[in-house]
């Protein structure tokens, strides 16, 4: 085996066959190894400067090395550069008197004596402090040159490891859902627009019974002739029967001229709705009764112009009680320019505040849920009735029977119940609300206090003044002045119902408010505070138990507040809660509505138990917390947007209010559902009949009473949104 001298002067003669084998990947012994890693850079430093020092002490007459031509003068010391990533120190490098060789390789045996030569010591040369200390702070300073993540190395191995760690960037955070933001513009007075909306009710209702009435003028006689009755000047006269179809379609569209006037502006718009559609229908029977007269080769069908003339006045009808609704909503909310009270949403349910109504306008007049679907679906239908009449007459070779075929397929699509899901239950509702004191602001206002389900009920709600009573005083070592006028501002701090009751009885003994400092709520039904450096605590007896305040024994109120001045108790009030039917009511009525009361009560006494000893047992409401009681109380001196306005004190408008509310929204969704299913199920079954040539069981008596049907859940519907 070759020793390490040998392959260092091979490996530097580039000898092949011995130094083919990379260095990374060379075998080193263990003295090897530890020679080059077991010492650290200062500790090298401090033996060279040992050396030197030995060398200075021996004696100088030492006979110096002979001369060396071939070899160059050894260049100072440096402290070693750091390693880059990649790069590795060759063997003949490690040590102190490495020398690259240039000359061709020469035989072993002169190899082994040079080699000798090489061990030799050098001359000693004097180190000076100088050199050690720059060469301490030079490696220094090259430690802090290297990187701080240093390539990790495995244990005597000279290969880097890979870094398979992937440190990834934390994910950014989510974009924080900014609140809506509703544009309030310029409004007009709720007064004009109050009259504005009378006056327009009133041009959409007066033409209205003679718009039924010439829709029924063709029906009748087609009626009788199909019960085997003949009408003289009428059967078989197919000129008459036109012309009298064509005069009633005329009168019907005279009269729904404005219906006719707002679909064209609608579509201005690109909002397709069931007026566009009745006007489409009324233009296409029209049409078709000009082709029976001119078309020799139409089919010997009547015309469906009754069809056409009860779809446009059930849309003056529709829009007739959709003005209603709004001068009802207006009139009502014109009563008073600053109301007592305005509904709101909030993050829990409807709730109760401050009155304003500015924005109430622009939120009565957004678009309501049955125009949103009649806008993206009422042009499929339109679509849809073009190309099956295209293709049950041209597709079949019958090209004379286009608009026979489309007025059928189109007067089936136009389901009279479409233009009266939204004005007939929103009539309904504002007519009762009116009475009630109230006004909702159109779909947007109902939808939005309804969502949630919940109502914020605070002690006033529950309990109106004149139901609280105080039955009887007693005190403990105090003057009455001084007990009235610390738990009437205790009351008065606390702001809750008791604060009415307190008051009076301040009045009654010529007390005055007192300052109070510290004041808190506790959970346990009762608050403290501080007057006077006194510490008070006012609240339940249970919560007097728990705040360590003795009680007589024979004291036994289960409604009954108790007032503590430095835990001595100093006086006992008897309260009583009287239920009031109004209250007692609303309760009921928002338990069949499926609305939840949230009580935000600050009372101590009012509890759920306390609600289901005084009212019906079946009452249900929801308690939070202390804190989110508090907030929810505090929520009633904001000013939000108005969703509806009220004008008469007690629980029961509010909950007229809401209750009507979220039935209105379900009338409107389901009545619109059940409009689109029958628009759509007419068009699907007049194209089958009109494919097949059934036109006979197709009629125009048998088309009119499949949309009546289709109108009488809508009705029922519309009476049920206002009966809760």
């Amino acid at each position: 085996m070759a020793s390490r001298d040998e392959r260092e002067l091979d490996m530097s003669r580039g000898v092949p066959g011995e130094t083919d084998v990379p260095a990374s990947e060379e075998a080193f012994s263990l003295e090897e190894i530890l020679a080059e890693y077991g010492a650290g850079r200062e500790q090298r430093l401090m033996e060279a400067v040992e050396q030197e020092v030995l060398r200075e002490e021996s004696p100088r007459q030492a006979p110096p090395d002979p001369p060396r031509t071939e070899q160059p003068a050894p260049a100072p010391e440096r402290p070693p550069a750091p390693r880059t990533r990649g790069e590795r120190t060759a063997p003949a490098e490690r040590g102190p008197a490495a020398q690259v060789r240039t000359e061709p390789p020469a035989p072993a045996e002169p190899r082994r004596e040079e080699a000798r030569q090489e061990e030799l010591p050098r001359p000693p040369r004097p180190v000076t402090l100088e050199d050690v200390v720059g060469s301490t702070v030079d490696a220094v300073m090259e430690e802090r040159r290297e990187p701080l993540l240093r390539p990790r190395r495995g244990l005597f191995s000279r290969k880097r490891l890979v870094e398979t760690e992937q440190l990834y960037d934390p994910p950014e955070p989510e974009p924080e859902e900014l609140p809506e933001i509703e544009t309030i513009g310029p409004e007009p007075p709720l007064a004009e627009a109050a009259a504005e909306y009378r006056a327009e009710a009133k041009r959409r209702g007066a033409p209205l019974a003679a718009a039924m009435l010439a829709s029924l003028l063709p029906a009748v006689p087609m009626a009788l002739e199909a019960y085997g009755w003949e009408i003289a000047w009428w059967t078989g006269n197919t000129a008459l029967q036109c012309g009298v179809m064509l005069a009633c379609l005329a009168a019907v569209a005279l009269l729904g001229r404005h219906v006719i006037a707002g679909a064209i502006r609608q579509l201005a718009h690109r909002r397709c709705t069931a007026d566009l559609l009745a006007a489409v229908s009324l233009a296409a029977m029209a049409a078709d009764c000009g082709a029976r007269l001119l078309l020799p080769g139409r089919s010997p069908v009547p015309c469906y112009a009754p069809v056409g003339c009860f779809a446009m006045a059930f849309a003056m009808w529709g829009g007739a009680r959709e003005s209603r609704g709004l001068w009802d909503t207006f009139r009502m909310a014109a009563a008073d320019d600053e109301p007592p009270y305005l509904v709101t949403e909030t993050d829990r349910g409807a709730c109760k505040q401050a009155g304003a109504v500015r924005g109430f306008h622009t939120a009565a007049l957004e678009e309501n849920s049955a125009a949103v679907w009649q806008t993206a679906l009422t042009p499929v239908v339109l679509v849809a009735s073009l190309v099956f009449a295209g293709l049950s007459s041209l597709g079949l070779g019958r090209g004379e029977d286009f608009l026979l075929n489309w007025s059928a397929i189109l007067g089936a699509g136009t389901t009279f119940s479409l233009p009266l899901c939204w004005g007939l239950p929103f009539s309904r509702l504002a007519r009762r609300l009116h009475k009630a004191g109230c006004a909702v602001a159109g779909w947007r206002g109902a939808e939005r206090i309804s969502r949630r389900r919940a109502m914020v009920v605070t002690d006033g709600d529950l309990f109106p003044p004149g139901t609280i009573q105080l039955n009887g005083v007693k005190v403990f070592g105090e003057d009455m002045p001084k007990v009235a006028s610390y738990a009437a501002s205790m009351a008065r701090a606390a702001d809750c119902g008791l604060q009415r009751l307190f008051d009076g009885l301040l009045r009654g003994e010529n007390g005055r408010y007192e300052q109070v400092d510290d004041f808190s709520f506790y959970e346990e039904g009762g608050w403290s505070g501080t007057i006077r450096g006194e510490t008070v605590v006012m609240g339940t007896a249970s919560f007097m138990r728990k705040m360590e305040v003795r009680l007589p024994a024979g004291i036994n109120l289960r409604t009954g507040v108790f007032l503590a001045m430095d835990r001595q108790l100093a006086a006992v009030f008897a309260v009583k809660y009287q239920p009031s039917e109004n209250v007692d009511y609303a309760l009921r009525m928002m338990r069949r509505s499926r609305i939840t009361p949230i009580l935000a009560t600050r009372d101590p006494n009012i509890t759920p138990a306390l609600l289901k000893r005084k009212f019906h047992k079946g009452v249900r409401v929801e308690y939070p917390p202390l804190t989110e009681r508090v907030a929810l109380s505090e929520a009633e001196l904001d000013r939000g947007m108005p969703r509806a306005l009220l004008f008469r004190e007690g629980l029961l408008p509010y909950a007229e209010t809401v209750a009507g509310s979220r039935r209105l929204c379900r009338a409107v969704r389901r009545a619109t559902a059940l409009s689109l299913l029958g628009s759509a199920a007419g068009t699907l079954l007049a194209f089958y009949l009109v494919f097949q040539g059934a036109y006979n069981l197709l009629s125009p008596l048998a088309l009119l009473a499949f949309l009546l049907l289709w109108a009488l859940p809508v009705l029922v519907l519309t009476d049920w949104a206002g009966r809760y």
